[in-house]
């Protein structure tokens, strides 16, 4: 059985998750059986992890489940079950990820995990869910392990992929997939002095990596800084971009959350970036408009990397989903808040394909042939147990990876400036006003 038309209930508490129950539904139109289908959902609600993130995460995740529920669930050999989203907080800690695979696996009984923020967190906690056949939709971590070889990062073992089944997929990009864009865009633009300042975890520092790599083969210099999350004096570190004999093209940013803001703040009280010199480049949690203008009063003309579907090319579901996040948050929705709602539906269409909630292996399979639109655009995976060979240079990270993420560099050009009236610059098919860059104290 394919999804019904969706009837949308909105749910006002971020955190809220409707109790067990059996018999009728709220609404009195729909029959469940008394056995729930559980995912676990994973969201940094507490520091040192991107807190602001954390509870608009939680909040895609009870709007899908809501969503499901409100059409009478997931339909199980012609019963219908109610879906539950467990969320847990993973502080942005690997440590804490293990501990909620644990949690969700040997005392929730959950039949799949979904979504996700650091990469750090992912690789942690996959290693259990493989082991315990949970199937495991990474919406959110960008580490091009986590769908390589991530088993090796930690345990020095084969690739999960050697023999069995692999139950872990993702649909957001990978750095790499990231990085190629961000460089492509600094290359073109003929910039070449650069510095990177990175978080100092498993998304930051492959993400730097891989970006450095790109620029430094295209002949530019670049300078990398690493900080630790939580950190909130930079002024020891940019006193030493002042000091330089010249002043950088670009700074660009890879810290996330409200350690990352306080950065952008910090370079701009210091006049270093956004600057005639200098492009501000933020991270791309910069695309909450809402959350960064109160953190970065001061960060007009930064431009930021946006993951997703920009709203210009919203669907039907993307539009709907917006709405509920406008209503709820103001602003637009941003990516982790799209990616982490579609991780729900996504493994819940596997489910109700496969006809089963405890067969790890047919819902893997049923992610494998997945062809389904849903906010982000139409999700599919080229290679899997399904079509297992690569073609020859194709990275490893393609495997179980949807190949059809957007990324694209959006800059803001007006103080308190909505996201939605940001420019897109690049690449080129999607720019919005027609340039690649808007210098400070101009407008396109």
């Amino acid at each position: 059985m394919n999804f019904k038309k969706f009837v949308f209930m909105f749910c006002s508490l971020c955190s809220f998750l409707l109790a067990p129950v059996g018999g009728l539904y709220a609404d009195g139109h729909c029959e469940f059986a008394d056995e729930v289908i559980k995912f676990g959902g994973i969201a940094p609600l507490s520091p040192p992890g991107s807190t602001g993130a954390g509870v608009i995460i939680d909040w895609a995740y009870q709007q899908a489940a809501d969503d499901i529920n409100a059409d009478c669930g997931i339909e199980i050999a012609g019963v219908n079950h109610r879906l539950e989203v467990i969320t847990g907080d993973s502080e942005g800690i690997s440590e804490r990820g293990q501990a909620l695979a644990e949690r969700w696996i040997f005392e929730d009984g959950v039949h799949g995990v979904v979504g996700g923020y650091h990469s750090a967190v992912a690789l942690a906690l996959m290693k259990l869910t493989q082991e315990n056949r949970i199937p495991t939709l990474f919406a959110g971590p960008w580490n091009d392990n986590i769908t390589a070889n991530g088993i090796i990062e930690f345990e020095g073992r084969s690739p999960r992929i050697e023999d069995g089944v692999d139950y872990i997929f993702r649909t957001s990009p990978a750095n790499s997939m990231v990085a190629a864009v961000a460089a492509e865009w600094i290359i073109e633009r003929g910039l070449d002095d650069v510095i990177i300042m990175t978080e100092n975890t498993d998304y930051g520092i492959p993400a730097a990596a891989d970006e450095r790599a790109l620029l430094e083969a295209a002949g530019i210099k670049v300078e990398q800084y690493n900080f630790e999350l939580g950190t909130e004096d930079f002024v020891p570190i940019l006193n030493r971009v002042l000091t330089r004999p010249e002043p950088p093209d670009v700074i660009h940013v890879l810290v996330t959350g409200e350690t990352g803001f306080n950065l952008n703040q910090q370079m701009a009280e210091l006049g270093i970036a956004p600057s005639e010199e200098t492009i501000c480049y933020a991270e791309s949690f910069a695309g909450d408009s809402e959350q960064f203008w109160a953190a970065v009063p001061d960060g007009n003309y930064c431009a930021f990397t946006r993951v997703g579907a920009t709203p210009a090319l919203f669907g039907e579901i993307a539009t709907e989903l917006n709405a509920k996040y406008t209503e709820t948050w103001g602003g637009v929705a941003p990516s982790f808040a799209l990616e982490p709602y579609d991780s729900v539906r996504l493994l819940a269409h596997a489910i109700d394909v496969a006809d089963t909630f405890t067969d790890p292996d047919a819902i893997v399979a049923a992610l494998e042939t997945a062809d389904v639109e849903l906010a982000q655009g139409r999700y599919y995976f080229n290679y899997g147990s399904h079509n297992p060979d690569l073609p020859e240079g194709a990275p490893a990270f393609m495997w179980h990876q949807w190949p059809d993420p957007i990324v694209t560099v959006v800059q803001y050009f007006e103080e308190g400036q909505s996201a939605l009236d940001a420019a897109v610059i690049y690449p080129p098919l999607y720019q919005t006003h027609g340039t690649s860059y808007i210098a400070p104290g101009t407008s396109p």
